[in-house]
């Protein structure tokens, strides 16, 4: 059985030590060799843009640009539909490697065989 994460962030830096966690549980998974799939939803959506990432700090903490840049390499990340939409944000807005999908997408990958979900 293969194992896998789905983790999805619905924060951004309003909740700087809550959105690093994630990203940096998605790098330690992948370093794992666990697969990852990550969800930018509601204020991290804004990270699936273009230096984003980079704007964002934390003392003690990696860059975020740097633990964004290790999931897109081994791992996929997706912007939710919806959170998209309400920040008028279109797939060409977005990195290179990044997704928009919606709801049913990630309730299928949250139940595949051998996943787990995480919530931040």
């Amino acid at each position: 059985m293969d194992r896998s994460m789905v983790i999805k962030v619905t924060v951004g830096g309003e909740a700087p030590e809550r959105c690093n966690q994630a990203f940096t549980v998605a790098a330690a998974a992948l370093a794992s060799g666990v697969g990852v799939s990550l969800w930018l939803t509601g204020e991290a959506a804004w990270f699936a843009v273009p230096g984003r990432a980079e704007g964002f700090e934390l003392p003690h903490a990696a860059p975020l640009a740097d633990l964004l840049g290790a999931v897109l390499a081994a791992g996929r990340v997706t912007v939710c539909t919806q959170c998209a939409a309400r920040r008028n944000l279109e797939q060409g807005d977005l990195l290179d490697g990044v997704r928009i999908a919606g709801a049913p997408t990630f309730v299928e990958e949250a139940l595949a065989e051998g996943a787990r979900a995480l919530v931040y």
